[in-house]
């Protein structure tokens, strides 16, 4: 690099004395492993050209470029132009020595820039030593040391090899939340991705102190306050604090400033466009005003001016959104529609993808060649590609085709492992459980989601593989299959053990804006037993059956977000139809949710939930598909201890339905950061039973009050409820003081 820059002085210098020539021959000398005609060709010269001091000074700068050549040196002699250059050795092998992982290693190969068979250039070695170190520090080993040295080979290559000493892992002690931050915080460690260390979380990999993994908790903290109306939330410092142990402490430090709402909410189109055409965004527009600002609504807009986007009339639009802030907490919004230039996509290329299939990719993408090319659509085809989530990063350009009025669009993609372990467990006064699941994201490239899990609790096994396509041939239309067996032992107090073992074929999709279809089949056999003490009406359903059922649900979804909901309702109806079966059980459920924020942030919930199973032939519902009521939908109940018995043995109904009205109180306990506390109210009610007479259908109101505390516990989330029952039938089972722990390793 040095003598490049002497090269270029020394032709400036002497500038005055060099004339134009016309050269008739071109001399390479020293070369060696770059042929003359490649040098040639990297010089953009040709016999016959006329060359003066600048037309040598960029061969120099061109040959330098290559990152081939160490030395070079162009001049005319006569007419004869002479370059002489003297070649880089090529890098033979790239060695690391000092980390076995083979993960560590790939982030080390894929950072640095010069790879095996590129030329060695030492400006370019001393560059991507500080990327292996960052390379390092973003995996967490903050305390690594990194060397570097050469060998050189007879054949005139050299290896390149980095000695790493990795030290210890940066291990995260402690996450602190500083500032006007508004919510507590227990709340927002349910935001962020990263979490503390303990000495029984040794597969997580979110205990580690990780440059990416901060830089996402950041953008998650700051989209949730965003979508809460903070519109001028201020995440002014995130980071690392070494602590005396050696391990880490990281800092959010928040200022939430006031909450926005929106004054105004206008589309501004051009003149000669049509209104109506327009009039769903103008709908969502009208909706928005007088309501709190957030990023999540504004996003809706947008997906809804990407659908008339996709109209052959409106195919080369584009859109801004102006938003002006006034006085007290109020803002403006503004979203100008525009016409842009009409161009074509000419190509896609795409790189990085080296496991990822192509299609896959393509799969995500609005503009694909020969499309009109459209802003709008092309920046939420990269967005598709992101929310894939198997993709450490996608970047995408746009550059001139053959001609003005076509375009190039380059994606490129960076692949990250998208295997994951994970292992939790939980006790509780309704038992303790287990689980562990492997699962691939991408399997073979094709952007397969492959999950196989088992989970242990205190009467049931279950294990489970799942296989799901997400767009099954190109149909947006996701495509699954379950294969599981479960073993479910409730002899001691519901009077039956069973062990069904099927498989489940199906999709779901999206039919209307935010209305889901999930149809499927199943088939399962069942092995059924029933206690010793087990009256001889429960006696007959013993034995093997056969069940192969068409089941579906549709789901109507309007709530503001799936996690920590606050606003909205979410419907649901689901039914299982018997196609080949023993008993030919009919199954329907219906359920309703509603949210809505009152002042001093309390958020409300109220439920409603129906249920019923009917034996559509002579045979009696199986005391396996019989109902039950689980803790959530009555609490202070000991589970699965309502509702009608037989013979001591609690038997579940045909029908069940409950009520549920349950309020946030954020105003208690304000100063325990880790704690929340709501009140509810619980309504329910099982009865039924249709295999015998003389059992009582136990048609009885069940009710409680009580108050539930969430507690973020240095093990894990702890919620327990205290209640008291209002109302119960006199075989009922009450439990006042309930709770759950969990955890992850």
């Amino acid at each position: 690099m040095f003598k490049y820059l002497l090269s270029i002085i020394f032709f400036t210098i002497f500038s005055f004395t060099t004339k134009a020539e016309i050269i008739n021959e071109i001399t390479v000398e020293n070369n060696d492993r770059v042929s003359k005609a490649t040098i040639i060709n990297f010089s953009r010269v040709n016999i016959g050209d006329d060359i003066d001091n600048n037309d040598l000074n960029r061969i120099v700068k061109d040959l330098y470029e290559t990152n081939f050549f160490s030395d070079v040196n162009a001049k005319l002699v006569g007419k004869n132009l002479l370059i002489s250059v003297k070649e880089n050795k090529i890098i033979q092998s790239v060695i690391i020595n000092g980390i076995k992982a083979k993960k560590f290693k790939n982030a080390i190969l894929d950072a640095i820039k010069l790879r095996e068979k590129s030329p060695y250039v030492e400006y370019l070695a001393s560059q991507d030593l500080i990327l292996v170190k960052d390379a390092l520090i973003s995996q967490g080993f903050f305390f690594a040391n990194v060397t570097s040295s050469l060998i050189e080979n007879s054949n005139n290559t050299i290896d390149l090899i980095y000695d790493v000493e990795m030290g210890e892992r940066a291990l995260l002690k402690e996450i602190e939340f500083t500032g006007n931050k508004v919510f507590k915080t227990s709340k927002l460690r349910n935001i962020i991705t990263s979490e503390e260390n303990k000495f029984w979380k040794f597969i997580s990999n979110k205990k580690f102190l990780n440059k990416e993994q901060l830089s996402l908790d950041e953008r998650l903290l700051r989209r949730f306050y965003l979508n809460r109306g903070y519109y001028e939330v201020n995440i002014s410092s995130v980071f690392a604090k070494l602590l005396d142990s050696g391990d880490f402490k990281i800092v959010f430090n928040i200022d939430a400033g006031n909450i926005y709402k929106i004054n105004e909410a206008k589309l501004t189109l051009p003149s000669d466009y049509d209104e109506n055409n327009f009039s769903k965004i103008n709908k969502h527009l009208n909706k928005i005003k007088g309501s709190k600002y957030s990023f999540k609504k504004i996003n809706k807009i947008v997906d809804e001016i990407d659908k008339v986007s996709l109209q052959k009339e409106y195919e080369f639009i584009n859109a801004s959104i102006e938003e002006n802030i006034l006085e007290e907490s109020l803002i403006n919004i503004n979203i100008i529609i525009s016409e842009t230039q009409k161009k074509y996509v000419e190509r896609v290329n795409i790189f990085g993808n080296n496991i990822t299939q192509e299609r896959v990719i393509r799969e995500q993408l609005l503009v694909d060649e020969g499309d009109a090319y459209n802003e709008l659509l092309q920046t939420k085809s990269i967005n598709n590609l992101k929310s894939l989530n198997i993709f450490k990063d996608v970047k995408a350009t746009v550059n001139k085709g053959s001609t003005d009025l076509n375009k190039i669009v380059n994606i490129t993609v960076e692949e990250k492992p998208t295997g994951e372990i994970s292992l939790g467990a939980g006790v509780g006064t309704d038992g303790n459980t287990i689980g562990f699941a492997v699962s691939e994201n991408n399997y073979m490239g094709k952007g397969i989601k492959l999950r196989s899990s088992l989970r242990l609790s205190t009467d049931t096994v279950r294990g489970q593989f799942s296989i799901l396509n997400p767009n099954y041939k190109y149909s947006d239309k996701s495509l699954f299959t379950n294969i599981q067996s479960t073993q479910t032992d409730k002899l001691s107090n519901n009077g039956y053990k069973s062990t069904k073992t099927g498989f489940s074929l199906g999709t779901k999709f999206e039919q209307y804006e935010n209305f889901y279809f999930n149809p499927s089949i199943n088939t399962f056999y069942e092995n059924l037993e029933t206690s010793t003490g087990a009256t001889a009406a429960l006696k007959k359903q013993e034995g093997n059956n056969f069940d192969t059922s068409f089941k579906y649900s549709l789901d109507y979804d309007m709530r503001n977000q799936r996690y920590m909901t606050s606003e909205g309702y979410r419907s649901q109806f689901s039914q299982s139809i018997p196609l080949i079966s023993d008993v030919y059980s009919l199954a329907n459920s219906y359920e309703i949710s509603v949210y809505n924020k009152l002042p001093n942030d309390m958020i409300t919930n109220v439920s409603f939930y129906a249920s019923a199973i009917n034996s559509l032939s002579d045979e009696d519902v199986r005391i396996s598909d019989r109902l039950s009521l689980g803790a959530k939908r009555l609490r202070g109940f000991e589970r699965f201890k309502t509702g009608p018995i037989d013979n001591g043995d609690y038997i579940g109904g045909n029908f069940a339905s409950s009520v549920n009205l349950s309020t946030t109180l954020p105003m208690f306990f304000q100063s325990l950061d880790n704690t929340d506390v709501s009140y509810f109210i619980d309504m329910a009610n099982i009865w039924g039973v249709d295999y015998s007479s003389t059992v009582g259908d136990s048609s009885h109101l069940r009710s409680s009050t009580g108050i539930l505390v969430n507690w973020f516990t240095p093990i894990g989330p702890l919620n327990f409820s205290l209640s008291q029952a209002l109302s119960k039938a006199e075989t009922d089972q009450t439990q006042s003081f309930q709770f759950n722990l969990g955890t992850t390793f």
